[in-house]
């Protein structure tokens, strides 16, 4: 349940929306809330067709939903034909978190004389920032973070506590970085000799696009030579890897310990379930969806959905298959025999 630091009626809420409403157009809103515990005072949403049974019976002052159940709704609604997206869209009227921001610099920053500020940047308490550091508008850079050396971050990014922006890394427009989160630590690059590892400088950057949004504990390792590059609007959940000199398109979304080896490039509008892994040197082409817990080790040149792995199953049914995949081989030899054998009569 969320609550607005100021108050909306019905006819502002729909005006943001850009929907028409029947309904009082001075009623006070105050929040959001789902179908069933929405009050009089708060606009809920049915965006999954799991909760239309709590359509009917619902206390708020107003439904934002799709037109196919308008016919249902005992309050005025508010129709979309996508009211996700309208809910997104609500949500951002009612977050607090703006209004806590205050324009400055705590007394317990750290902030190198050569750092350059934009205009209403918030940088707050024990927070670093490194000398050629470049800010830009509206900053808010939370407590605890660093930012390194030599960065440039865009005008309205948001970094929340604890997150470490490493040196020379370029953030664009609009960026929110989830605390704990690692933007430009080093790629994991060693060199053996026989008997013992050999560290590689890692030599480039990071740059991530205008509207990106990062994960909490995800990493996003610097280049070895050239940056590692996130485009723009691309969304990473929280603890996903992205190593050295990896490249994702532009809108692309990945989901939740998803592991991306160096040098694989990414397409645009591409989407990585939870714990998908991608080899290295890869190129996967853009409008490719891989489902949750797949590995890829090949290329992928044609959009669509790819899948690998089994689903869970009984113990008892997973010892079966274990042992009859142990058998694969030889089937396919004696199956290649028999085809042979069937052709040569």
């Amino acid at each position: 349940m969320t609550h607005a630091s100021h108050h909306l009626t019905l006819a502002d809420i729909a005006r943001h929306l850009g929907v028409t409403f029947e309904g009082d157009a001075a009623l006070p809103i105050r929040g959001l809330a789902t179908l069933k515990e929405a009050t009089s005072d708060q606009v809920a949403f049915l965006t999954n067709r799991a909760y239309l049974k709590d359509l009917a019976t619902t206390q708020a002052a107003a439904v934002l939903l799709h037109p196919e159940h308008g016919k249902s709704c005992p309050v005025p609604k508010l129709e979309m034909e996508n009211p996700y997206l309208g809910y997104a869209k609500l949500s951002q009227l009612f977050d607090p978190l703006p209004a806590r921001d205050k324009a400055g610099i705590h007394p317990t920053a750290v902030v190198a004389d050569s750092v350059t500020l934009g205009e209403g940047v918030s940088i707050q308490a024990h927070a670093v920032v490194e000398a050629g550091v470049t800010l830009g508008d509206h900053v808010v850079v939370g407590a605890g973070s660093v930012v390194g050396a030599d960065s440039v971050i865009g005008e309205n990014t948001r970094l929340h506590a604890n997150v470490t922006v490493c040196h020379g890394v370029i953030i664009g427009k609009r960026v929110i970085l989830q605390s704990g989160c690692v933007i430009g630590g080093d790629g994991f690059g060693f060199a053996h000799d026989g008997e013992g590892w050999h560290k590689i400088a890692q030599l480039g950057g990071v740059v991530l696009g205008d509207n990106v949004e990062v994960g909490s504990c995800s990493s996003i390792d610097r280049g070895a030579l050239g940056d590692t590059l996130i485009g723009d609007d691309v969304k990473i959940d929280s603890q996903v890897q992205i190593a050295h000199n990896v490249t994702i398109g532009a809108h692309s979304a990945l989901a939740g310990c998803v592991g991306i080896a160096g040098s694989t490039k990414v397409g645009k509008h591409c989407m990585l379930g939870g714990g998908v892994g991608l080899s290295g040197h890869l190129t996967i082409c853009d409008g490719v969806q891989v489902t949750g817990m797949s590995l890829v080790t090949n290329s992928i040149h044609t959009p669509g959905v790819y899948s690998s792995g089994t689903g869970a199953m009984s113990n008892s049914q997973w010892r079966k298959n274990a042992v009859r995949f142990k058998q694969l081989d030889d089937i396919a030899k004696r199956l290649s025999r028999l085809e042979k054998t069937t052709r040569d009569a």
